[in-house]
């Protein structure tokens, strides 16, 4: 009975380490649901500013594991990026700031044409940011890009074009940080 009890404790211990994946100081699950789809972590690291400061551990989650930046940005499939902030200097003014900037990168700096819906999506990070804070930034086939922040849904904005905008920030030609881009794309 004893040896019973160790094997399942053991069982239980490699199954729970083996669900996570540890980037930096956050472990990120190795799957998420969205959408009622399955997604798998495709790959994770940090986002650093000045080489230095970590700001957030971020990951990419797909329905199958892909290395190419641009046909994820272009797929009309289920997918999400994890943001857990990791530091007190992501406010709720950097993270509008950072992500208008990202917008701005993404669409080579003609953004008018998505303005009402960039402007809906940084509204989403309105209220205080404090370490800590998870950001779940999803887009759900068939209903578009859904948002939460520590598994409240915070809003959701509609059609393809703000789609691929969106994960541009990350996965475009001019991401916010080379290389979480490779990271999240598992390079």
């Amino acid at each position: 009975m004893k040896k019973l009890l160790v094997l399942l404790v053991v069982a239980f211990t490699v199954n729970a380490t083996i669900a996570q994946t540890q980037v930096g100081a956050v472990t990120l699950p190795n799957s998420v649901n969205f959408g009622g789809e399955d997604l798998a972590l495709n790959g994770a690291g940090i986002r650093k500013k000045a080489f230095v400061l970590k700001l957030y551990s971020g990951g990419l989650y797909l329905q199958k594991k892909s290395s190419d930046a641009k046909n994820i940005v272009n797929a009309d499939e289920t997918m999400a990026i994890k943001l857990h902030i990791t530091s007190g200097f992501v406010s709720s003014e950097a993270m509008s700031d950072a992500v208008s900037e990202g917008f701005d990168a993404s669409m080579n700096g003609n953004t008018s044409s998505l303005s009402s819906e960039i402007e809906k999506f940084i509204s989403f990070f309105s209220a205080e940011i404090v370490e800590g804070n998870i950001f779940d930034i999803t887009y759900q086939k068939g209903t578009g890009v859904v948002a939460y922040k520590n598994g409240k849904e915070l809003g959701t904005i509609t059609g393809m074009a703000f789609k691929k905008a969106l994960f541009g920030i990350w996965l475009g030609d001019n991401p916010a940080d080379t290389k979480l881009k490779k990271e999240m794309l598992g390079k």
